[in-house]
């Protein structure tokens, strides 16, 4: 199998068939990459255990990041229907990248990336690499190793940032636990959106399976609302407010 780079080529010209409000809407590979700075990553299929476990979730995390370093969109590419795109995307509960699907594998073919994966019933499918696209052009290409079984070693993003930019840093990220009705978390959480800080809100209480007992093991109390970011725990909205120096 030979997997050649396109470094310094534009990229393929497809129609991507997808799905928007439940509507078909054909997309051209111009509408995603012309006059832009797009990075893509490519996999062999959608819910394949270090696609979803890893690849995806990893750049999902880090595109706040991208966007800071001057790229505008991060797409998700992969020889599946839009069907089965959009569904993984809503079970991941993907928010920073757009999953576009190669249904035909048409672009992927294009790039040279089409490998035969009859042996696990899959077909033909694109073999896992990412590439950085600006206006049109592939400037860089991390494609895995070729070796058996889905080797994944380069195309992840902390690769793909640190090429973009060496002293990138991660986000730290934010986690609240609530609880319904609750002033003191509304509280929180405001202020956290006035500082435009994106955080992941955990509900707790009846019905939702996390008790109090679970937020007294994380964070020592079993008040709502309890803030960590970046690994440490800040507190309630008292707490937090002081944090961010208000």
């Amino acid at each position: 199998m030979k997997l050649t780079s396109m470094e310094g080529k534009p990229v393929p010209q497809a129609t991507f068939r997808t799905r928007v409000d439940n509507q078909w809407r054909d997309m051209s590979s111009d509408s995603l990459f012309k006059g832009r700075t797009v990075v893509v990553f490519s996999l062999p299929g959608a819910y394949t255990p270090t696609c979803s476990s890893s690849h995806l979730p990893r750049y999902n995390e880090l595109a706040p990041t991208f966007r800071e370093n001057g790229v505008d969109e991060i797409i998700c590419l992969s020889v599946n229907d839009a069907f089965v795109m959009d569904a993984w995307a809503k079970e991941l509960g993907v928010e920073n990248i757009r999953l576009i699907p190669d249904g035909n594998g048409d672009f992927t073919q294009g790039m040279g990336m089409l490998v035969d994966k009859s042996d696990l019933g899959f077909g033909k499918r694109s073999w896992r690499y990412s590439m950085l696209v600006k206006d049109g052009v592939i400037t860089k290409m991390f494609i895995e190793p070729d070796k058996p079984g889905d080797p994944f070693e380069v195309s992840d993003a902390d690769t793909m940032l640190r090429y973009i930019n060496p002293e990138a840093k991660d986000p730290e990220f934010i986690t609240v636990f609530t609880r319904e009705g609750c002033p003191h978390c509304a509280r929180a959480k405001a202020l956290l959106k006035e500082r435009n800080m994106v955080f992941e809100e955990i509900h707790t209480g009846m019905g939702t399976g996390i008790s109090s007992r679970s937020i007294r093991a994380v964070s020592g109390r079993s008040t709502v609302p309890q803030v960590f970011i970046g690994g440490h725990h800040i507190g309630g909205a008292d707490d937090l407010e002081k944090f961010l120096g208000k």
